[in-house]
């Protein structure tokens, strides 16, 4: 802060913006690129790397659905919960817990939201479609 007589006037705190040309500015509309897998499947090649195929292949130990179809048949499940947010939702698919109580104490928000035999017949929906390989 410094005094300019007896006004006191406010030291900038931010850095100064840069100056971005093109197309990188988001200015009224916002450009995104996104790549959607599903519908640009045929498009899009994915980079073959080192980091691509070390991901792949942590992928394909450690997830829980092996097929895509299997993958799908949980989304499926899971867009038909109503009552749970969609971060509810993607925990309950990706945690598989085994139990309701488990699902309880590791997202406590479904305590009010399910009784524990509602909760623990979707965990036995989903581990049903779950590969043990």
């Amino acid at each position: 802060m410094t005094t300019n007589g007896s006004v006191f006037t406010q030291t900038p705190t931010a850095r100064a913006k840069e100056n971005v040309l093109g197309d990188e500015e988001a200015g009224k509309e916002l450009k995104l690129v996104i790549f959607d897998h599903r519908r640009d499947a045929q498009k899009f090649k994915v980079p073959d790397n080192e980091i691509v195929t070390k991901t792949g292949a942590y992928l394909e130990v450690f997830s829980r659905f092996k097929q895509q179809e299997t993958a799908q048949a949980v989304e499926r499940i899971m867009v038909g919960q109503t009552g749970l947010s969609s971060f509810e939702k993607a925990q309950l698919g990706s945690l598989c817990c085994d139990t309701a109580e488990e699902a309880k104490t590791l997202i406590p928000s479904l305590a009010d939201k399910r009784s524990d035999d509602d909760l623990q017949n979707l965990l036995d929906e989903i581990t049903r479609l779950r590969q043990f390989v």
